[in-house]
C-alpha cells in the first residue's frame, strides 16, 4: 500500500509541476484588481405617478432620468472595450424603485439566446441583465434581480460572494420587449420586497446605497458589468459595487405577506392494473411572512404542503457512498445558507430530513416556524417543526429544532455555532428518541485570493451510540490564472447527525487539488480559457487509519470556447481496499484490493443555442471487472416557449463483482417544456430506471397570475416491479396522484 500512495503523490506533483512551469511561460491577461475609488456613482430620479411595466420605457419620466453606461468587461477577456455598451436608468416613488435597462446588439431580435422560460434560469447560458443592490452599504451582502429578454425572473440573496441562496423568490415584476436594434427591460421592485435601515433625522432622509449592474451577452460570450470587478468574481462581490445616490425610501413600516392555499389530492394504487385503493383529501393551509423589523423576519406555515414541488429525479450510484439529493421545496429553500454547514458530502443539519421518509416518500407537517435576523454584526436563524404520526412510514409524531447564530468579524470573516434537536415519540414498537448536534464554524477571507471554512460537530444520541464527532476544513485559492483547494474531513464511526446528511462514516478524507486558468496569446480568437490541473482525493479509515480508497483524477484536456462550448479529458486512476461486500445497481463487489484507471472524455456544445448537447464517456477498468458508462443530453428549443430534452445513462459491465457479472443498465429521461409566457408553464418528465425496474411521471401546470400566486395542476405515477413473496413473481405496483393547489398571495 507504501508503494500506492508514493504513486499518487508522484503523479499528482508532477501533473502540479508541469502546470506550473508550463503555465509560467503563458501570457495571462488581466489582474485581481482594487475596487475604485472613488465608486462610479448613479442618482435616482424621485417621480410622483406609478409607471405602467411594459417593457418598453416609453413614459415621459424615463427620458429625464441620467443613464449608468460605460460597463467593464469581464469575457471573454478582462478590460478593453465591450462589443455593446448598456444603459441603465433609475427612478422610484413612494411604492416602488424602478430600474430601466436598454441592451443595444447589431443584430437585434435575431442575437437573442433564450433556450426556454424556466425561473431561476442558469446564469451562464442566456442573455441577461441585472441588478445587485447592498441597501445597508455594508459590502458583504447583495439582494440580486435579473431577467433574460423574455421577461424570465432570476432573483438571489448572497452573503461574501461566497454563500447563494439561489432559491428565495422576491415579490416584484419584470416585462421586456426585443427590437431590432436590441432589447429593453423594465423591473418594478416594491420598497416591500427589499430590506433597508430605517431613516435619520428629518434633515437626513436621503441613503446611499451599493449597486452593481451587470449584462451577459451570450451569442459572443461577453459579460461585463457597471463597476468594473475582475473575472475571477461575480457581480455579488460588493466592495467592487458603485453607488446609488441620494434616494428617499418610504419609512418601514408593518410588512406582512399572507399566503394561503387550497388543495384536493387524490390517489390511487393498482397492483397489475388493478385498482386497490384510492384516497381524496381536500387540505387548507398557508404561510405567512413578517418583516419585524428590517433585519429581522418571521415565517410561519401551517398544514404544511409541498405538492407542487419537483419530484427527485433517480440516479444509478456507481460509487460505495450515499447520494445527497437536493432540496427542492420552497420554504425549506429560504434563508437555506445560514443553516448550510459543511459541504455537500457533510451536513449536520439537511432539511430532507423534515418530512421525508429515507426514500423520499412525503410525510405530514402540522407547524413550522422560522426565525431569521441579520445586521452588520450578527445572524441569528432559527427552525421549528412539528412533523405529524404517519402510518404509511412508519413514523412516529418528530419535533425538529435548529439554532444558528454567527457573528461577523473584521470586513469579511464570520464565526459561529448551531445546534439541531432531533426528538421522536414512542411508536411502532419504537422506543422515543433525542438526538442533538452541536457545531462551531467559521469563514475567514484570509486575503483576497484566498478564503477558509473549517467546521467542528458533536453528535449526542439519548440511550446506546450515536456520541461522535465530525470535523471539515477547506482552504481556497482563487485568483484569474489559479484555482486551488485542500479539503481535510473526519467523520467518526459514532458520529450520528439524525438531522444532517454524511456520505459514509467510520472516514479520513483528504481531498486537493489545483487548475491553471491559461490565456495565452496565440490561442485561437474562439477559444477562451485552458483549465489543465488535477485533484486527489484519498480516504483513511478512522478508527484504525486504514487505507480505504484514492482516486487521482488528471485532467491535461479541459478546453473552454467564448461560446462556452466545452472539451475534456481526464485520466482516473484509482486505489480500492474493500473490507467488507457492498453492493453497486445490485453488483456485489467482494472484499479484496484494486488498482485500475478509467478515462473520462466530455464535450458540451454551446448550450445557449436552439439545439444543444452534453456527452460524456468513461471506459476502463472497474474493481475486478470492466466498466463503460455513456452519458448524455440532447435540448432542443425551436422557441424559448418550447423545450425537449433528452438525458440518458448507460453503463456496461462486464465481469464485475463476485459473480463476475456482466449486465447492461439504462436511466432515460425525456423532458417537455411549454410555455406561453414565464408565468404560464407547462412541464413534463418520465423516467425509466432498469435497475429499479421504476417508472416516474410528473406532469406540472402553473400559472402565475400575479406575483407569487399560483394555480398548480398536477399528476404523479410512480410503478415499479416487487416480488410477491408468496407465488415468487413480478407484481407491478403503481401509485397515481392527482392534485389541484391554488395559492393567493397578499401582501400588507
Amino acid at each position: 500500500m507504501n508503494r500506492y500512495r508514493n504513486r499518487i503523490v508522484t503523479l499528482f506533483c508532477g501533473s502540479i509541476i508541469n502546470a506550473i512551469l508550463g503555465g509560467s511561460l503563458l501570457a495571462q491577461d488581466g489582474t485581481v484588481f482594487a475596487p475604485e475609488n472613488p465608486p462610479k456613482e448613479i442618482t435616482g430620479l424621485k417621480i410622483s405617478e406609478n409607471l405602467l411595466i411594459n417593457g418598453r420605457l416609453d413614459e415621459p419620466v424615463w427620458r429625464l432620468a441620467k443613464p449608468a453606461t460605460g460597463f467593464f468587461r469581464q469575457f471573454p477577456d478582462q478590460g478593453g472595450k465591450v462589443a455593446f455598451d448598456t444603459e441603465v436608468k433609475v427612478l422610484y416613488n413612494d411604492r416602488n424603485l424602478y430600474f430601466g435597462f436598454f441592451c443595444p446588439d447589431s443584430l437585434g431580435k435575431k442575437a437573442v439566446r433564450v433556450p426556454d422560460l424556466i425561473r431561476d434560469f442558469d446564469f451562464f447560458n442566456y442573455d441577461l441583465v441585472g441588478v445587485s443592490i447592498d441597501p445597508f452599504l455594508d459590502r458583504r451582502n447583495a439582494i440580486a434581480f435579473q431577467t433574460n429578454p423574455y421577461g424570465a425572473q432570476r432573483d438571489l440573496l448572497c452573503f461574501d460572494d461566497t454563500f447563494f441562496d439561489r432559491e428565495w423568490d422576491g415579490f416584484w415584476k419584470v416585462r421586456t420587449t426585443r427590437t431590432d436594434s436590441g432589447w429593453v427591460a423594465e423591473m418594478q421592485i416594491p420598497w416591500a420586497t427589499l430590506r433597508y435601515p430605517k431613516l435619520g433625522p428629518p434633515n437626513a432622509k436621503q441613503q446611499d446605497w451599493g449597486i452593481q449592474f451587470v449584462r451577459r451577452t451570450r451569442r459572443i460570450g461577453e459579460q461585463s458589468s457597471w463597476s468594473p470587478f475582475p473575472r475571477a468574481f461575480t457581480a455579488y462581490r460588493m466592495n467592487y459595487a458603485g453607488l446609488l445616490k441620494g434616494i428617499e425610501p418610504p419609512t418601514p413600516s408593518v410588512n406582512v405577506r399572507v399566503q394561503p392555499y387550497l388543495l384536493t389530492d387524490y390517489k390511487r394504487t393498482f397492483v397489475d392494473g388493478k385498482q386497490v385503493s384510492d384516497t381524496y383529501a381536500p387540505k387548507i393551509g398557508g404561510e405567512i411572512k413578517w418583516a419585524i423589523t428590517p433585519h429581522t423576519v418571521l415565517d410561519l406555515t401551517l398544514n404544511t404542503d409541498f405538492a407542487q414541488a419537483d419530484v427527485d429525479r433517480q440516479v444509478q450510484n456507481l460509487t460505495r457512498f450515499s447520494v445527497l439529493f437536493p432540496e427542492r421545496r420552497q420554504f425549506f429553500l429560504e434563508n437555506a445558507t445560514l443553516f448550510n454547514l459543511g459541504d455537500d458530502f457533510n451536513q449536520p443539519f439537511f432539511s430532507r430530513k423534515i418530512g421525508l421518509s429515507d426514500d423520499g416518500t412525503p410525510i405530514p407537517l402540522d407547524a413550522g416556524l422560522r426565525l431569521v435576523s441579520r445586521n452588520l454584526t450578527q445572524n441569528i436563524a432559527g427552525l421549528l417543526v412539528r412533523q405529524r404520526q404517519s402510518d404509511a412510514t412508519q413514523t412516529a409524531t418528530t419535533h425538529f429544532g435548529v439554532l444558528r447564530y454567527s457573528r461577523n468579524v473584521g470586513k469579511q470573516n464570520r464565526f459561529g455555532g448551531m445546534v439541531t434537536v432531533n426528538s421522536s415519540e414512542a411508536g411502532f414498537g419504537k422506543p422515543a428518541v433525542t438526538n442533538a448536534t452541536f457545531s462551531a464554524d467559521g469563514f475567514i477571507r484570509i486575503k483576497d485570493p484566498f478564503s477558509w471554512n473549517f467546521m467542528v460537530t458533536k453528535s449526542q444520541t439519548s440511550g446506546a451510540g450515536g456520541d461522535g464527532f465530525t470535523a471539515l476544513s477547506k482552504f481556497i485559492f482563487s485568483n484569474n490564472n489559479w484555482y486551488a483547494f485542500l479539503v481535510q474531513s473526519i467523520i467518526t464511526k459514532d458520529y450520528n447527525p439524525r438531522m444532517g446528511f454524511v456520505y459514509g462514516s467510520n472516514l479520513i478524507n483528504n481531498n486537493i487539488g489545483a487548475y491553471h486558468i491559461i490565456r495565452p496569446r496565440w490561442r485561437p480568437k474562439f477559444m477562451r480559457q485552458m483549465d489543465p490541473g488535477a485533484y486527489l482525493d484519498a480516504y483513511h479509515r478512522a478508527s484504525d487509519g486504514k487505507f480505504q480508497q484514492a482516486e487521482l483524477t488528471i485532467f491535461p484536456i479541459w478546453l473552454i470556447a467564448n461560446r462556452g462550448n466545452r472539451l475534456t479529458g481526464n485520466v482516473i486512476p484509482t486505489w480500492q481496499v474493500v473490507d467488507e461486500p457492498f453492493p453497486i445497481v445490485g453488483i456485489t463487489i467482494p472484499t479484496g484490493k484494486y488498482y485500475y484507471t478509467r478515462y473520462r472524455f466530455s464535450y458540451d456544445s454551446d448550450l445557449s443555442k436552439r439545439f444543444s448537447v452534453q456527452t460524456q464517456l468513461e471506459f476502463g477498468s472497474f474493481y475486478n471487472g470492466q466498466l463503460t458508462t455513456l452519458q448524455g443530453q440532447a435540448r432542443y428549443s425551436p422557441i424559448p416557449n418550447v423545450s425537449v430534452k433528452v438525458a440518458y445513462q448507460r453503463n456496461g459491465f462486464r465481469e464485475v463483482g463476485e459473480d463476475n457479472q456482466s449486465a447492461v443498465t439504462h436511466l432515460i429521461t425525456p423532458e417537455v417544456r411549454l410555455s406561453l409566457t414565464p408565468r404560464f408553464q407547462l412541464t413534463s418528465f418520465y423516467q425509466h430506471n432498469s435497475v429499479a425496474s421504476r417508472d416516474v411521471w410528473n406532469i406540472r401546470f402553473a400559472w402565475e397570475f400575479q406575483p407569487l400566486s399560483f394555480l398548480y395542476l398536477v399528476y404523479n405515477s410512480n410503478s415499479n416491479q416487487l416480488y410477491n413473496n408468496s407465488l415468487r413473481r413480478f407484481e407491478t405496483y403503481r401509485n397515481e396522484q392527482s392534485i389541484a393547489k391554488i395559492t393567493y398571495l397578499k401582501q400588507f
